[in-house]
């Protein structure tokens, strides 16, 4: 027992000697772990002080410019069954006049300080009245500037006043697909609301929305009462109008589409010169070429726009051009389907000579057209 308890007293001196010589000559040694922990904790410091991506900034920047649009109009009461007998109408009156108001919602854009607002046109379409609410809270009366039924947008008009907010356009084709775009409106009439997402993609087409369609498509919520609204990008910047969504349910399903800012500012630019949109014209019924057309004109491709029918004393008729042939270009640009063909057409000046390229009998030609003006579309 007293040799062990010799032996433990004398590793205990030597251990406290080692540790004396250390701590004298190299300290550094014995907080070599605690440098390390500094280190890892400098590295990754607590997740809950870590700033969390935020779009504040942008939507602090658009939202003022993004403004409420209540409608009414004056419609027919539903007739009643009973209108028609004579001892209904002996108590109740003749009511087959009766008339009540249908109320709209949507929103719009400030895109200039004179009071000039971008919107649908499905959203003041045939309104007798037209209010706008502010996000400041002021609430003006309104009035139709232009409308532009085939691409579904309009121009409305609220007294000019002192510091109006106004939005601020992207550039044109700055947009990507997997970009973030924030979606502001008002859904359901709930008030100013602001919802996120990205491009899901770019020039969506033959939907059957619009006579002129080039969507962008996203998964930010847009739902009824948004229409009009603004889509912008991360810095606030407007980059379309939202307008339509696929849905089900009368709700978002993440698949919405906006006009894209290009197309709204041409539209914008028009109507507060002109009070309406000019489109080229020249008269022609068009068919996608489907892969059966394409063999049975023995075509080595499907792009083009089949000629299917001449309205008579046109432009097209008075150029020449015949059902069957195949539309190759227009201006020199590729016509690909009969979607493009209506744009490139619509995009002329009326009564501007532009050079059509054909293909007839598997030959190809030029033809000079002088564009005529395309008429607007009946009011249903």
């Amino acid at each position: 027992m007293k040799r062990l308890w010799l032996i433990f007293a004398q590793t205990v001196t030597v251990s406290v000697a080692l540790l004396f010589v250390v701590q004298t000559l190299r300290p550094e040694w014995l907080h070599r772990g605690d440098h390390d922990i500094a280190i890892l904790h400098e590295a990754a410091p607590n997740s809950v002080d870590r700033p969390l991506a935020s779009f504040a900034d942008a939507a602090k920047k658009a939202v003022p410019a993004v403004v409420h649009i209540y409608t009414s109009q004056e419609v027919q009461a539903p007739r009643n069954p009973f209108a028609d007998d004579p001892f209904f109408r002996h108590f109740f009156g003749d009511r087959s006049e009766a008339t009540q108001r249908r109320a709209g919602l949507g929103s719009g854009v400030i895109v200039n300080g004179d009071g000039y607002i971008l919107t649908n046109n499905h959203v003041v379409e045939s309104a007798d009245e037209i209010e706008v609410a502010l996000n400041d809270g002021r609430k003006l009366k309104a009035k139709v500037v232009g409308t532009d039924p085939e691409s579904d947008l309009a121009v409305v008009r609220i007294p000019a006043a002192e510091k109006l907010p106004v939005i601020t356009f992207a550039a044109k084709d700055s947009l990507r697909v997997g970009d973030v775009v924030l979606a502001i409106g008002n859904p359901f009439g709930v008030g100013q609301t602001v919802t996120s997402g990205i491009v899901s993609a770019l020039g969506r087409s033959h939907l059957g929305i619009n006579t002129f369609e080039n969507f962008i498509q996203t998964d930010a919520a847009i739902n009824p009462g948004n229409s009009g609204g603004a889509l912008v990008d991360s810095n606030g910047n407007l980059v379309g109008i939202n307008t339509a969504i696929y849905s089900q349910s009368g709700g978002s399903m993440g698949i919405g589409f906006a006009i894209p800012v290009s197309l709204a500012r041409t539209v914008l630019e028009q109507i507060i010169r002109n009070g309406t949109v000019t489109r080229g014209w020249i008269g022609v019924e068009v068919q996608e070429i489907t892969p059966e057309l394409a063999e049975s004109f023995r075509l080595s491709a499907t792009s083009g726009a089949l000629i299917a029918g001449i309205m008579r004393g046109s432009p097209a008729d008075k150029a020449g051009i015949k059902p069957g042939d195949i539309l190759l270009s227009v201006e020199g640009k590729k016509v690909t389907d009969a979607q493009t063909m209506l744009e490139l057409i619509a995009s002329l000046a009326p009564g501007r000579r532009s050079v059509f390229k054909l293909r007839r009998n598997n030959e190809e030609l030029e033809m000079e057209v002088t564009v005529g003006k395309r008429p607007r579309p009946p009011r249903e």
